[in-house]
């Protein structure tokens, strides 16, 4: 049943994409192209799935929603794009092609992840048929989460920072993983007009989905399947990062992971509405090979 309702999602955000990011036989085309090459390399769509199932949890009934759902995605591909640089991870596969650095160059790499982060805003901006104030609100939301203090913030803790306390793991984990997943929720309610309980109520889902997620990665990283994942497995511990496989062991990561996925299932108790996708969203993620 899910899959189904994902796949539709899917083919709707794709074609959205597609429509956004139209190669325009411009001098600047091998930016878009470039954008476009990671945009379009098989991701699951889930962030903006979440926004969508959010806007709509809490009566959204038309596709005004997805300008920002198709944002998300953009500003998600921008930081894999620049994760995988030479200067950051250094990783040479992507969703099983050759990262964008390999496939483009380092330079238009790097201006492909730009493009992508700054186009989103201009199409979160574009957004029509909604309030302007759920529009401003939203975009300021968004700003924040993968800002200096959300996701780069989190960025910068895994590179530049000492991570010796599962503190600091998961302050870790909470910027630069979550804060973006956090953002989709949010922004879901926000567009929808929901009141500011159910952002709250939104942020401790997203956080919980998101802590669990992370930890599934690390995870993944070292026992999981390389035709399934679409990249090597074992570059946590080439780059020497400290994840919660390294930190606490498989035993007590796996714990974790069942732990914030209950956590996450417990918060969409507290709405009224239809949440029986984003719960079965929730327990497949928990479940996922790749």
């Amino acid at each position: 049943m899910i899959n189904s309702v994902i796949e539709e999602y899917r083919l709707k955000i794709d074609s959205r994409l597609d429509m956004l990011n139209a190669l325009s036989d411009q001098p600047y085309d091998p930016v878009v192209e470039a954008g476009r090459y990671s945009l379009f390399a098989g991701g699951k769509r889930i962030r903006p799935i979440i926004l969508l199932e959010f806007y709509k949890l809490f009566g959204g009934e038309d596709d005004c929603a997805y300008n920002f759902a198709c944002a998300i995605e953009m500003i998600h591909t921008y930081s894999l794009i620049h994760d995988d640089l030479p200067c950051m991870d250094n990783d040479d596969l992507r969703r099983g092609k050759p990262s964008c650095h390999k496939q483009f160059g380092e330079g238009m790499a790097l201006l492909a992840g730009d493009y992508l982060l700054t186009e989103a805003f201009g199409v979160c901006a574009k957004t029509l048929g909604l309030p302007s104030e759920r529009v401003i609100r939203a975009i300021s939301y968004l700003s924040s989460a993968i800002g200096g203090a959300g996701m780069i913030g989190g960025q910068v803790i895994d590179t530049a920072v000492s991570i010796d306390s599962e503190q600091m793991l998961f302050k870790m984990y909470s910027l630069k993983t979550c804060a973006l997943i956090r953002a989709a929720a949010v922004c879901g309610v926000i567009l929808a007009g929901g009141d500011d309980e159910s952002v709250s109520i939104a942020e401790n889902y997203a956080e919980n989905l998101g802590l669990a997620f992370q930890i599934i990665d690390d995870l993944l990283d070292k026992e999981g399947n390389v035709d399934a994942l679409g990249k090597p497995i074992g570059s946590d511990e080439k780059n020497d990062k400290t994840t919660a496989l390294k930190l606490l062991g498989v035993e007590r990561s796996r714990a974790l992971a069942e732990e914030f996925t209950k956590n996450a299932l417990e918060a969409l108790d507290r709405f009224s509405g239809d949440a029986s996708n984003l719960r079965e969203i929730t327990q497949m993620l928990l479940v996922r090979e790749k």
